[in-house]
């Protein structure tokens, strides 16, 4: 799961605006607007968020989950190059 936090940070550590990751994951605007709007985890049908995931990971991004090992413990999103 992502967090819309982590969908926000994602995005920043990219240097993307919506349009473009929108483009990255063969989405609409609305939808990653969309996706960016929720509260909390970002709600959306599997194969949205399968999309979204793939093309921010292809990007770079590795997203830790709740319970990943991470220094601080909790969510985040760190650069994986």
């Amino acid at each position: 799961m992502i967090t819309s936090a982590q969908l926000k940070a994602a995005r920043a550590l990219l240097s993307v605006d919506q349009r473009a990751l929108a483009e990255k994951a063969g989405l609409s605007l609305p939808t990653i607007q969309r996706m960016e709007a929720s509260s909390g985890v970002v709600r959306g049908n599997v194969e949205s968020l399968t999309k979204l995931i793939a093309a921010l990971t292809a990007a770079g991004v590795e997203l830790i989950g709740e319970d990943a090992t991470s220094q601080a413990k909790g969510r985040g999103v760190r650069l994986t190059k």
